[in-house]
């Protein structure tokens, strides 16, 4: 493999002379430079990235510590912020913590240690021991993604309205008619999961819609929770005429339970989800959610890290996206409809 001396002797001049037309870090004539890059392109020479960095002092490269890219709504997200670093030049470096302490401690300080220009964190959950963390690397140009409530002022955040957000899915199902409404959540120890869940008992509230407990399940984001939870829920002698789940493909879950026990989406039971991930109008009937602009938050995010890297931007900003109603075929009116509206 040739080395930076290799180019310098073939092109007859210094390896500083080399690293200078590389790095364009000084003055070199335009005859000297084409002299240096047809060296370069004869010896096929690739200049350490490591070294090179260490000059210009940047890597070019950005980390994202997130929870797991396996979920679709993770995926879509961290897809965006991949086609916007490439499109920008950057290396994106993912680090999948799964909300363990110890691997997002591992991974910050790998990253650190990468020199990463900067860092963006996209976590379901973010208990005290993890804000310290990223407390210590305040030094790195940092956001914060996806937050359901945001504390102190040491990066930009960018927050996920989930309230109002099941609260359009509870006004919804109201409005066409449903009273008796059931609700499958998230974990509700995660800020955003517990949002979704008060802004659709905000909506009954409003509504004087009194909740049935036994119609509410705490599960997590698996359709096999989504269809456990259902069949939970079917299995009481009066059943809800709409449900409303806190993630589409918890809502994939719940309709695959309610087509095996005889019971019709959305003849017999309305279902709303959130989140429209991509494929979540291929569903069995095409399903009515709450959309979220995962495409638009990748982008925000890489944007508004890359103002922190090369403007050196210093004062954090708090964004809040808005999430909308897609409506599809998943719900039908209810039987307390008002046919005069």
């Amino acid at each position: 493999m040739a080395t930076i001396k290799d180019v310098a002797k073939l092109a007859g001049v210094s390896t500083t002379t080399v690293s200078h037309v590389i790095n364009n870090t000084r003055f070199v004539a335009e005859e000297t430079k084409t002299i240096v890059r047809a060296a370069i392109k004869t010896l096929n020479y690739s200049p350490s990235a490591v070294a090179r960095s260490l000059k210009v002092n940047h890597t070019k490269s950005i980390g994202l510590l997130a929870t797991s890219n396996e979920a679709p709504y993770f995926a879509e997200v961290i897809e965006s912020v991949e086609n916007n670093c490439f499109s920008q030049g950057y290396t994106l470096i993912l680090c999948n913590s799964h909300n363990n302490l110890n691997k997002q401690q591992a991974y910050l300080q790998m990253l650190a240690q990468k020199r990463v220009d900067g860092l963006l964190v996209m976590c379901s959950e973010y208990p005290n021991q993890l804000l310290q963390m990223l407390e210590k690397y305040r030094n790195i140009p940092m956001v914060v993604m996806d937050w359901g409530q945001a504390h102190g002022d040491f990066t930009d955040v960018i927050i996920d309205n989930a309230v109002y957000g099941g609260y359009l899915a509870g006004r919804y199902l109201i409005e066409r008619g449903h009273r008796d409404l059931g609700i499958i959540s998230g974990p509700l120890k995660r800020n955003t999961c517990n949002g979704r869940r008060q802004g659709f008992l905000n909506a009954m509230q409003e509504a004087n819609i009194q909740p049935h407990n036994e119609w509410i399940v705490e599960d997590d984001f698996e359709p096999a929770s989504g269809y456990e939870a259902m069949k939970q829920i079917l299995s009481h002698q009066q059943k809800p005429t709409a449900m409303f789940c806190g993630g589409d493909i918890m809502a994939m879950g719940a309709i695959s339970a309610a087509n095996e026990l005889g019971i019709r989406v959305p003849q017999d039971i309305s279902i709303i989800g959130y989140d429209n991930v991509r494929n979540a109008r291929f569903f069995t009937p095409a399903l009515t959610t709450i959309h979220q602009p995962k495409e638009r938050l990748g982008q925000m995010a890489f944007t508004m890290l890359l103002d922190r890297i090369i403007n050196k931007r210093q004062d954090a900003q708090t964004i809040e996206i808005h999430p909308e109603l897609i409506e599809r075929r998943s719900v039908v009116d209810g039987p307390f409809i008002d046919y005069r509206r």
